[in-house]
């Protein structure tokens, strides 16, 4: 019997619709398996790596070959007090004072 690829693909998506149900059914056995462990083992959030804390230590691990970022000293500052250190886009305050007809050189630090 041969059969023609949109009579197979009919008969995945009438799988895939059993192996969901079957999923679903699965699923509360499987959460009430998982509770009765952590009752059972007295596990907290943090022990599954679910807490914040538990992310935030994971995620201060040191990888090799990363360097610390460090704050850059300011190179630039204007008369009211704003600062750039010269690297990455310039801020609007830098862009209006060359506007006005100041040079980088006037706002260095």
């Amino acid at each position: 019997m041969t059969r023609t690829i949109a009579q197979i693909e009919k008969q995945i998506a009438r799988l895939k619709k059993q192996a969901d149900a079957i999923k679903q059914k699965e699923v509360g056995g499987v959460v009430a398996r998982i509770k009765e462990a952590i009752v059972h083992y007295g596990l907290t959030a943090a022990d599954l790596g679910l807490a914040k804390r538990a992310k935030a230590a994971v995620a201060s691990k040191k990888k090799p070959g990363r360097r610390k970022k460090r704050a850059l000293p300011v190179k630039f500052r204007d008369a009211a007090g704003n600062s750039w250190n010269g690297h990455g886009r310039r801020p609007k305050w830098f862009l209006d004072a060359l506007a006005s007809g100041k040079k980088p050189d006037d706002l260095l630090v």
